[in-house]
């Protein structure tokens, strides 16, 4: 992706950020912008949210923000100048809970080596 394409994800997302949490209001507790992607051409931009709440809040985060679609790319088109206003697909991104639950799982392997011993590749270092 080009620097330029790369600036205008980062101003669509920090615009789009700040009109979110202003304007619409949501059952889940959090609701932020995670990134967005948008084509070369500048046409069509996927929005990335991450909510935390129950399955049934997230749905509803991406719902209302699917309803007031139209609204949001009005003001973004107020705030950022460019030759097109994208249009908006919104997505929900679960990055997030997949780290934690990845890191849960992690923490609860157990080690296999007693804890004295070195692990593997490390005898030599303290012989040094």
């Amino acid at each position: 992706m080009s620097l330029r394409l790369l600036r205008v994800c980062e101003l669509l997302k920090r615009e789009l950020g700040v009109i979110i949490g202003r304007e619409i209001k949501f059952e889940a507790p959090l609701v932020s912008v995670r990134a967005v992607d948008i084509t070369a051409d500048l046409k069509n931009a996927h929005v990335f949210i991450s909510a935390i709440g129950t399955t049934w809040q997230k749905e509803e985060a991406i719902k209302t923000l699917n309803d007031k679609r139209q609204h949001l790319q009005h003001e973004l088109s107020r705030r950022v100048i460019l030759k097109y206003t994208p249009h908006l697909h919104f997505q929900l991104d679960e990055s997030i809970e997949r780290g934690t639950r990845v890191l849960n799982l992690l923490d609860e392997i157990e080690p296999t080596l007693p804890p004295d011993e070195p692990l593997p590749g490390e005898e030599h270092r303290e012989q040094e």
